[in-house]
């Protein structure tokens, strides 16, 4: 989730999951070395933990005033300027220590993994992207710390109101895997949904389709007009759950999602699954993807889009930022809840999937654990909220923060999606709650096999069944269940 995966991450999750997440590339399959590291819990590494400083009023989770900080963000959609300005405040506010250790990076496990793998992490991990570390595994295995002391923590703007008592909706709960231990704290608040611009819309003089048959009706006028439908990210398929998902939940209910997130058996056998899966096939029999679509990555297929070559794309919020530089400035970059089917569906139009996006964390094991949770403190200040939906165009997780802000055309429309929406808000969990299956396997190995043409409908449905049957069945693996 160019960050995203953006990420990126509305939707959100956000939220992409997903990115979350401003996701790019393929996923890196975790190694048996990383598992095996994970699975030794608070092995190792804890001796050079750094001293506690003193508590105060000014400083409520004791941070060293003098210890270095090293902080690993993922740079994909959001850029690191966000987490640079950041990085400058804490360094304002504890002055005797070193500059803030920072490294942006796109190869988050691999740079990581032996950093996991030897007890030597560093103390806050934007943990997002392609290459995004299996946060299931992570928890699972003890990896990382309760962000508890940080959520109860006073807030920078106001030492009245918890850190908790900040954030947007859902967020904390997002950072839950079992229990009350918040493992990660989601940065951005993704929207996912299907975006376009606006001009192309008006110009075709449609609207935006409520129903299946009006999609094919916008379809079939801007396939005529020599204007491709649909595009996505051909070569990281796990895009396209950013709107399929929600209009599985829309048609069947929420239930449906809860169940694949469950890891339920025959849960992806439901009628509503198989119904939407068919009808986004429909669109590649009908020829209304774009051409040479399956082997674009995100970028590629996000510049077809901006140049006008596509009408539709599933992407999440992180998009207006990532593809700025190819987007024209009339463009009028719009996002809308997926289509629905029609008046017999579950849930109302509108219903779209939103959540936290850029998941961060602080490893069990970091030096200086009570330095990466104030570094988020901060960055969940009003002052760093703004400026980050200034200068990336996305919301983040500090419930304000845009007044007095001039929207871009993406982010207003965002904010008019989720007003839209209301309380037919959907968080499919399996993009942070089981990375490799959402991305590699369900992705890679079935969607993105059915809308190049390679499996029919029920021949993905099956598959991916039977990624689900196998991740279920796996004790290697920890299992988590919507309460």
């Amino acid at each position: 989730m160019g960050s995203s995966v953006q990420n990126e991450q509305i939707g959100l999750g956000r939220r992409d999951l997903i990115k979350r997440s401003a996701a790019l590339g393929v996923i890196a399959v975790p190694t048996m070395s990383f598992l095996s590291a994970c699975a030794s819990g608070d092995g190792g590494g804890g001796d050079s933990k750094v001293e506690k400083g003193e508590k105060t009023a000014e400083n409520p989770l004791a941070v060293n005033e003098t210890a270095q900080l090293e902080f690993v963000l993922f740079d994909g959609g959001f850029g690191k300027e966000y987490a640079e300005d950041a990085n400058k405040l804490y360094e304002k506010k504890y002055p005797k220590a070193p500059k803030v250790k920072f490294l942006p990076t796109q190869k988050i496990q691999s740079t990581l993994q032996p950093r996991f793998n030897q007890g030597n992490p560093p103390d806050l991990i934007d943990n997002s992207g392609a290459e995004q570390m299996d946060m299931g595994v992570l928890a699972g295995k003890n990896q990382l710390l309760d962000l508890t002391p940080l959520l109860d923590a006073p807030s920078i703007d106001d030492p009245n109101k918890k850190v908790r008592d900040t954030l947007r909706p859902g967020i904390v709960e997002m950072g839950q895997f079992d229990g009350k231990e918040v493992w990660i704290l989601y940065y951005t608040y993704t929207v996912y949904g299907v975006w376009y611009s606006q001009k192309a819309l008006d110009s075709l003089e449609v609207e935006y389709p409520q129903t299946w048959d009006q999609m094919l009706e916008v379809c079939k006028k801007a396939k005529s007009k020599g204007i491709a439908p649909w595009t996505y990210a051909g070569k990281h398929p796990y895009y396209l759950p950013f709107s399929l998902y929600p209009m599985i939940g829309k048609r069947g209910g929420a239930d449906v999602l809860d169940a694949i997130d469950n890891l339920e058996p025959n849960a992806w056998k439901h009628p509503a699954v198989k119904e939407c899966f068919e009808l986004y096939y429909e669109l590649f029999r009908k020829g209304y993807i774009l051409k040479g679509t399956p082997g674009m990555d995100h970028i590629q297929s996000q510049t077809a889009w901006t140049q006008g070559k596509a009408l539709f794309i599933p992407n999440g919020s992180w998009v207006e930022n990532e593809a700025a530089k190819t987007m024209p400035a009339d463009f009028n970059l719009t996002v809308s809840a997926p289509t629905g089917i029609d008046s017999s569906d579950k849930l109302p139009f509108g219903t779209m999937w939103a959540s936290g996006g850029e998941p961060f964390i602080v490893p069990k094991l970091a030096k200086n654990a009570e330095g990466g949770m104030e570094l988020l403190r901060i960055m969940l200040s009003e002052e760093s909220s703004r400026n980050f939906t200034s200068k990336v165009k996305s919301l983040s997780a500090f419930n304000g923060g845009t007044d007095g802000i001039d929207l871009s055309p993406g982010l207003k429309s965002g904010v008019a999606a989720l007003e839209l929406a209301g309380k037919n808000v959907l968080n499919p969990r399996l993009q942070d709650w089981y990375v490799q299956l959402q991305k590699e396997k369900i992705g890679g190995g079935g969607l993105g096999e059915m809308m190049a043409g390679r499996l029919t409908p029920t021949e993905a449905i099956k598959k991916i069944q039977g990624f689900a049957d196998e991740a279920a069945k796996d004790d290697s693996i920890k299992h988590y269940k919507h309460q």
